[in-house]
């Protein structure tokens, strides 16, 4: 996801500012800009520190499990929490799984937040582990849906060292194989990590 001005955040979330320092236009030499954001900002990894208060933070993850193949996942036709009927399609062995929702389309309309977006149910997460995935990715701010606040999904994987990555932009991946890359910035003890991630076909 771009990161701009006006980007869609989570409520509650800081949002981006980038203020300008140096201007040539102002007569200075260069441009220079200071830079306020979350750590949750845009396409963005959570490490285990975001839910387990002793959980290893993003600057001491396996990038081995940031990159390399992964799938990618259609659940655009679920009504619905995307659940274990959504997944059942997984090649056995996958070790990163990208889940493609009804959220992808809106957002290659316009880039704004949406509090109806489709998400991962406690059913869908726990499908994932039994599988052996390490990596969960998905086109939504938060790969859950709860208002009551008390986020099993996030508990369930990142309790069971899965990873997940946030705020894909998936309109441009047909479902399949591709290999993933995706690099977090390395925030010492970040509890989540702002990263670019992009799609290679296998």
């Amino acid at each position: 996801m771009p990161v701009f001005a006006g980007m869609p955040s989570f409520p509650g979330d800081p949002a981006f500012r980038a203020d300008p320092v140096r201007r040539i236009d102002r007569g200075d030499p260069y441009n220079l800009s200071v830079l306020s954001l979350g750590s949750h900002t845009g396409t963005h990894v959570d490490p285990p520190r975001h839910f387990v208060a002793d959980g290893a933070p993003v600057d001491r993850l396996d990038l081995g499990a940031l990159n390399g193949p992964c799938e990618v996942v259609s659940a655009e036709g679920a009504h619905g929490p995307v659940g274990r009927a959504e997944l059942d399609g997984i090649p056995r062995g996958t070790e990163r799984v990208l889940v493609r929702t009804r959220n992808s389309a809106r957002w290659a309309r316009r880039l704004e937040f949406f509090p109806d977006y489709d998400a991962l149910s406690p059913d869908g997460a726990v499908s994932l582990r039994e599988r052996g995935v390490h990596l969960v990715g998905i086109d939504s701010l938060s790969i859950e849906s709860d208002p009551q606040g008390t986020f099993p999904v996030h508990r369930d994987l990142l309790g069971h060292g899965i990873l997940i990555l946030e705020g894909l932009l998936l309109a441009a991946a047909p479902p399949g194989r591709y290999d993933l890359t995706c690099l977090p910035l390395l925030l010492r003890d970040g509890d989540g990590g702002p990263a670019r991630a992009t799609l290679t076909p296998a």
